[in-house]
């Protein structure tokens, strides 16, 4: 499609924030996430998960540090409040406070020449943050070529300047950048390699521990990882959640849709987590051996090899 469409700011209601204040505040977040936070710096943002001790992710999250003794959390709003109180479980006696600051904050995506319309670099690297008057800006995976952004300011801020982009139109986008953003319907179903996410800059295997570590470990230092995410296109509606299965065994799935979207066309685009195996059995359908079929497209990236 013409990239011209891709060019505006969008709001992103869908998306929330947790503000971690105080002292122990990076630390803190440094022993609970598979990113380092505690050498986060100003002019970095940090894609993490956070794990159960079995290894598997039950949050995704994008990290800033707009002071030495603030970070903010964005994740998907419909599992902030669980993320909030497994994180606050183990607080202890950390000097750090977190809360849900979602009213505080707003958050837009960029695209295209929006970047350069609010004095963005729109060559910047994925997770590098500027800073444009008052807003945070994280740089994201582009779509399909197309630079993108995560502008967050707050309350009061004016918006971003651009066309009106619609908020299909971004999660269309979103899908096609193959970084997946974790949703309710799809916790504790994958280690973050399912998802890429250490070929995307979601893991640092030099960091210390934190739930689930050894586990993410082992799957990525033993050759042990049997599944990863394929971004693909289907000629009907598919959801978060639904399985997908194989020619090669019509009894048992092989993946899962983990992110889906409207495309402009009327198709729909999908991020799927699915055996490695199955990507060579071929004929990919979802919901059912007589579902929707599903067309595997190349990455946006490449993997990072087993270690």
């Amino acid at each position: 499609m013409n990239p011209v469409v891709l060019n505006g700011a969008c709001a992103l209601p869908h998306l929330g924030v947790i503000c971690a204040e105080g002292p122990d505040a990076a630390s803190f977040l440094h022993g609970q996430l598979t990113q380092d936070f505690s050498l986060l710096d100003a002019s970095q943002a940090r894609l993490a998960a956070l794990c159960t001790a079995k290894g598997r992710m039950i949050a995704s999250l994008i990290g800033i540090r707009p002071q030495p003794e603030t970070i903010l959390l964005v994740c998907s709003q419909d599992i902030l409040a669980a993320t909030l109180k497994r994180l606050s479980m183990y607080v202890l006696r950390a000097k750090a406070k977190l809360r849900d600051a979602s009213a505080e904050y707003l958050l837009f995506g960029l695209a295209g020449t929006a970047l350069a319309s609010n004095g963005i670099d729109a060559g910047a690297a994925p997770g590098q943050r500027s800073v444009a008057g008052a807003a945070s800006v994280v740089s994201l995976y582009p779509a399909d070529g197309v630079p993108r952004a995560l502008w967050i300011a707050p309350v009061g801020t004016p918006a971003p300047e651009g066309p009106e982009l619609d908020l299909a139109l971004w999660q269309w986008t979103e899908v096609r950048s193959g970084v997946a953003t974790l949703t309710a319907p799809v916790l504790d179903a994958f280690v973050p390699q399912m998802l890429n996410y250490e070929s995307v800059g979601g893991v640092n295997f030099k960091k210390g521990c934190y739930p689930g570590q050894e586990v993410v470990a082992r799957s990525q230092f033993r050759g042990t990882l049997k599944r990863r995410a394929y971004v693909v296109r289907a000629e009907a509606p598919v959801a978060a959640g639904q399985e997908v299965f194989a020619a090669q065994d019509a009894e048992q799935p092989v993946g899962t849709v983990v992110q889906a979207a409207p495309a402009p066309d009327g198709s729909w685009a999908a991020i799927i987590s699915m055996q490695i195996a199955a990507l060579q059995a071929g004929d990919l359908k979802v919901g059912g051996p007589q579902g929707v079929a599903l067309a595997v497209e190349p990455l946006p990236y490449p993997l990072l090899a087993d270690l």
